[in-house]
């Protein structure tokens, strides 16, 4: 999901210089995974690294210009400078495959590719990476893709899921979000007064009101993460409701994947780690404007 500046969250991303210089015409991805051992960092020079292995592995450079990047499995997305969204599939030296041109937002999840482009539209192929693009909507904002599940937030604030094929029908999930995210069968939304839900089950699951005060809410598996306005970053595991543990200060990114979390501080430091809610944290990068875990 988005990270989303409220209001309130001034204090916390002032001086945090860093973090925003990437998001200049892009609009930041699915940052969360679902158990892969990949991490991408996009560094404030514009070049995407990815590694893939235990938290000290070695970094490899993947593109230069970049301003998103996003993993999934053994896939990697990003979108340049000039608005161009590239996929590779396979090692971490894999050729890069041109997806689209005047794309703000990229998405994966296994074989699907989604991209959101400038005029809003949003197009979702499944498959090889030459598969065929589908468009899913219009007037779109956010795109978020896991397992047959499509999520959107068009553009009057309404949010949406389709389950199934790509030309499944679209049900409304909620007024008032500001962003979506997608975890197997859990959707989470974050409204625009701050407020994180999130509903287990069907698309017509009830919701479940999970924090206030949030600038940005991920899901991964049975772990829901929150980015509070005051820069906390807390992680719960299990239930909906399930007790938070506080996990961060001074944040302003989370990132989850299976028993992966990863926060990025206001100075550009990046620091992943990996086991229980109580692991110890490993600094990953420095310099570091974008965080992803696959």
């Amino acid at each position: 999901m988005n990270l989303k500046t409220l209001p309130a969250a001034a204090a916390v991303l002032a001086g945090a210089a860093l973090a925003g210089s990437s998001a200049a015409g892009a609009v930041p991805g699915t940052v969360s995974g679902d158990g892969g051992n990949r991490i991408g960092t996009l560094r404030v020079d514009g070049d995407a690294y990815v590694k893939e292995g235990g938290l000290s592995a070695s970094w490899v450079k993947e593109s230069g210009d970049v301003k998103q990047i996003a993993l999934s499995g053994n896939r990697i997305g990003v979108v340049t400078g000039d608005g161009v969204a590239w996929v590779k599939e396979g090692g971490l030296s894999a050729t890069w495959v041109k997806e689209a041109t005047d794309v703000k937002q990229i998405a994966l999840s296994g074989k699907r590719i989604g991209v959101l482009k400038d005029n809003g539209d949003a197009y979702v192929k499944e498959g090889g990476l030459s598969a065929t693009w589908v468009k899913e909507s219009n007037k779109v904002k956010e795109i978020e893709l896991s397992g047959n599940r499509i999520g959107v937030v068009t553009g009057d604030g309404v949010a949406w899921v389709k389950e199934g094929g790509l030309s499944a029908s679209w049900i409304r999930e909620s007024d008032n979000a500001i962003g979506i995210d997608l975890a197997g069968n859990r959707i989470g939304v974050l409204v625009g007064n701050g407020v994180a839900w999130v509903k287990e089950g069907d698309l017509s699951a009830s919701w479940v009101r999970e924090a206030d005060d949030v600038i940005q809410l991920e899901l991964s598996g049975n772990r829901i993460g929150v980015l509070k306005d005051d820069g906390k970053a807390y992680v719960k595991e299990g239930g909906l409701s399930a007790t938070w543990v506080h996990e961060y200060d001074q944040a302003i990114q989370i990132a989850l994947s299976g028993n992966r979390i990863g926060v990025l501080k206001g100075d550009g430091d990046a620091h992943v780690k990996e086991g229980g809610l109580s692991a110890t944290w490993v600094r990953e990068a420095d310099n570091v404007t974008e965080l992803a875990l696959s």
